[in-house]
């Protein structure tokens, strides 16, 4: 008996996990949505710190948490081998940074060498839209 109510228990907690893995409803992005990179320039160079420029066309910024139609707000990629899941909240790492309040500007500091910048929009729950609304990569040098 206690082995069934532990295998019960265990297939349970291994459900429960398994549904906070699963992918998320996502938001519909506007059609002809695209977000750029206004600054620095592909193929800068720039100081330690730099200012990163975030532009969007076709939709509006607003905070995460608010659900207003055609909206999202930004994050910033930073030396991304690989693309984040698009089915999932984006988590908040060194190289996933997330600007909830609706900014459309930062101040990036990276150690000297060639590093790689690109923006996603995120819907109101940091889930990527769909279909995703990526920016092209750029590639800087910090001096």
């Amino acid at each position: 008996m206690r082995n069934l109510y532990c295998l019960s228990l265990g297939a349970l907690l291994l459900g429960a996990t398994t549904a906070t893995l699963a992918a998320v409803p996502r938001t519909l992005a506007p059609e002809g949505a695209q977000v750029y990179v206004i600054e620095p320039a592909d193929g800068a160079t720039v100081g330690q710190t730099f200012t990163v420029k975030f532009g969007l066309k076709g939709m509006g910024v607003a905070p995460a948490g608010v659900d207003a139609p055609a909206t999202g707000h930004h994050h910033l990629l930073i030396n991304l081998d690989e693309q984040p899941a698009m089915d999932m909240p984006l988590p908040m790492t060194d190289n996933i940074r997330h600007f909830g309040k609706g900014q459309t500007e930062t101040e990036v500091t990276l150690p000297p060498g060639k590093h790689t910048l690109q923006l996603l929009v995120g819907d109101k729950n940091h889930v990527p839209l769909d279909p995703p609304v990526v920016s092209d990569q750029i590639t800087i040098t910090v001096k």
